[in-house]
């Protein structure tokens, strides 16, 4: 389930870096100190609020977790995020265009937040991590429950989750890359 929640977190960071810093270039309207004081507030504000939105179903469902079945489909790490990635590219797109031109009006403030927002991404499946780790467990979300572009791990469709042995499958608890130990 983390793995979901991160896998949107890299791009939206460094979309948002790339878009401030080009906006940082361009006067804008209101200009590079104004554009730059509201862009740290709505970076503050983004990851906030999206870190803090939905916790009470994210809850809800870790606590209603089920040991993972023969038959659940499960799929790996890597998989996964490719499959949130192309299924959201447009979007991604569309938000960096969006922050970009923003740039015109308050200088920084758009990529900043779209920065924000992957912070809150990356936050949230930390404390899903938390809590994986607490339980000993990690948490899946079948594949069939999620559309083909990576869904959301915490959508209608999402009847509960899966969990398995913390050693199970490419992925660390909190969704990030499961690091395996040189042999010598």
């Amino acid at each position: 389930m983390a793995v979901v929640v991160r896998a949107g977190a890299a791009p939206l960071w460094w979309l948002g870096v790339f878009a401030a810093g080009i906006g940082v270039l361009v006067p804008g309207v209101t200009g590079r100190p104004v554009g730059l004081l509201a862009g740290a507030f709505l970076f503050l504000a983004a990851a906030a609020v999206v870190a803090l939105v939905r916790r009470g179903r994210y809850a809800e469902l870790v606590s209603g977790a089920a040991r993972a079945g023969k038959y659940d489909v499960l799929q790996d790490r890597a998989v996964t995020v490719r499959n949130w990635r192309r299924g959201h590219r447009w979007w991604l797109l569309l938000a960096f265009a969006a922050a970009c031109g923003s740039a015109f009006a308050v200088p920084a403030a758009g990529g900043l937040l779209l920065a924000g927002a992957g912070v809150g991404l990356r936050l949230k499946a930390a404390w899903i991590g938390r809590r994986e780790r607490a339980a000993d467990s990690l948490l899946w979300v079948r594949v069939d429950w999620l559309d083909g572009r990576g869904g959301s791990p915490a959508g209608k469709a999402v009847k509960g989750l899966r969990g398995t042995g913390i050693a199970a499958g490419d992925a660390a608890p909190g969704g990030a890359r499961r690091r395996t130990a040189a042999l010598v």
